[in-house]
């Protein structure tokens, strides 16, 4: 899939957002990704974790995990292209657990996915508990990477489309400083906006 399609297909699906955002990790930013909007419809989810999936073909997955609620769907939509199992890991007391029976078994060969990296959080939760449990992490795979490149888990990284969105600490944020655009968060989890 080459980056004019994915980018077409991002386009297409109302994924990219422009004004003043709160993301999760506290920072600000001028644009963006809502890639919840890729699973609205079967045309753009199809494509994107074929294209993920495909890079993974040969890691011998054996499931396919990602965090909730982002990634539920696209750890689905990953195994079915894999032929194999999916597990999503959800928010319980805080923290992130396998529940609902879902169990990873040691040696168990355990691709992670997440819709879009930015910092990294909720990948390394997940990581953590595929560890705990005596998994062995193949790989990450996003659709998008923030970091455009410079992520690092210690495994192979590895995404449909990486680009390189600012974001600013809250007291750096020249959108703050002109004050003309209301910072929104357009996220899943519930933060407190402040400026």
């Amino acid at each position: 899939m080459t980056r004019e399609r994915v980018l077409e297909v991002l386009k297409e699906a109302g994924v990219l957002l422009e004004g003043h955002f709160l993301l999760t990790s506290g920072k600000h930013s001028n644009r963006y990704l809502q890639c919840a909007k890729i699973f609205r419809n079967t045309k753009y989810s199809e494509e994107l974790c074929a294209a993920l999936a495909e890079q993974f073909k040969d890691a011998g997955v054996e499931v396919v995990i990602g965090p909730a609620m982002g990634a539920v769907q696209m750890a689905y939509e990953v195994s079915r292209h894999l032929e194999c199992e999916n597990f999503f890991a959800e928010r319980e007391d805080g923290k992130m657990t396998l529940r609902r029976g879902f169990v990873v078994k040691p040696g168990m060969k355990v691709l992670l996915v997440e819709d879009v990296v930015t910092t990294g959080g909720s990948v390394k939760e997940v990581m953590e508990l595929v560890r705990e449990a005596g998994g062995e992490i193949v790989g990450v795979g996003s659709i998008v990477d923030r970091t455009n490149g410079k992520m690092d888990f210690g495994v192979p990284f590895k995404s449909v489309i990486a680009v390189d969105v600012q974001a600013w600490e809250p007291d750096e944020c020249p959108l703050c400083k002109e004050g003309k655009v209301e910072l929104v968060k357009p996220g899943s989890r519930k933060l407190p906006v402040k400026k």
